[in-house]
């Protein structure tokens, strides 16, 4: 028996168990009760309250806006509806750059007003003050906290010089105590070779296969967001068609008179 199948809660230990087994991990996004009870029961492994809730919930352009406030409040609404998935909360932009006391208080607040599992920081040796005394998973490559530093979502890592500070920067990562490292946008074969390097597990999100399991946003990868196609999503449904035609129905029996019908009055 698998260790996915087997077990009844997904913890930090399980995870690395996952890694050692060759078991591939799986990890979507939810923001709110009723979506992260569905991922939860359908046998997701990691739910990550991704600050992609300023993009696919708040209708911001990037996820610097989103405040910590906010982001409990999604964070808190996922964990109650979650009863096996590890719960990963992202610290949002501005709540833990500051000092290593900032990123601290911040992660306390989260962890004590959510429930949640664990915290995610994107960046590398700069951060390493920050997580010592908390469970972490690290964020590497495409850091979209810091788009308006690189200015563009282009892939990175492509240069040797960057590509070996992002794999000297996972190390960093794990000797400094992070439960998993999630690689975002980089080269395939570099994020093999960091997942091959780490004994921490490895998540890809358009880093290919070679890592130890994948995440998506999930209004990506259900079809509900139709104006974000990079090569790296795979779309399993399209729920926005399937919305819009519901919601079509609904607007033409309204107008018909045909809602409500006898057997749906008192």
């Amino acid at each position: 028996m698998s260790t996915q199948s087997a077990v009844k809660v997904v913890t930090t230990h399980v995870l690395s168990e996952m890694k050692l087994k060759g078991e591939k991990i799986s990890m979507l996004t939810s923001y709110d009760y009723s979506m992260a009870r569905i991922v939860d029961q359908a046998g997701i492994d990691v739910i990550l309250v991704g600050d992609s809730a300023s993009n696919v919930m708040a209708g911001h352009e990037t996820t610097l806006p989103i405040t910590l406030d906010q982001m409990i409040y999604h964070a808190a609404s996922v964990v109650r509806g979650v009863k096996r998935a590890l719960v990963v909360v992202d610290m949002p932009f501005g709540s833990y750059q500051g000092n290593s006391k900032e990123a601290l208080n911040s992660a306390i607040r989260i962890m004590k007003e959510t429930a949640a599992d664990a915290i995610k920081l994107e960046g590398g040796e700069e951060i390493l003050e920050s997580i010592q005394r908390i469970p972490v998973m690290g964020h590497l490559g495409l850091t979209p906290q810091s788009i308006h530093k690189f200015g563009t979502y282009a892939i990175r890592a492509k240069k040797e010089e960057e590509a070996e500070k992002l794999v000297h920067d996972a190390h960093l990562l794990e000797e400094a105590g992070c439960f998993a490292i999630v690689l975002e946008k980089i080269p395939a074969a570099l994020a093999a070779r960091v997942a091959q390097e780490v004994s921490i597990p490895v998540i890809g999100i358009g880093a290919g296969g070679g890592v130890d399991g994948q995440v998506l946003v999930i209004h990506d990868m259900l079809g509900i967001n139709q104006e974000f196609s990079p090569r790296f999503l795979r779309r399993y449904h399209n729920l926005y068609a399937e919305i819009s035609g519901a919601v079509g129905n609904y607007i033409a029996d309204v107008k018909s008179g045909d809602f409500p019908n006898e057997r749906e009055q008192y």
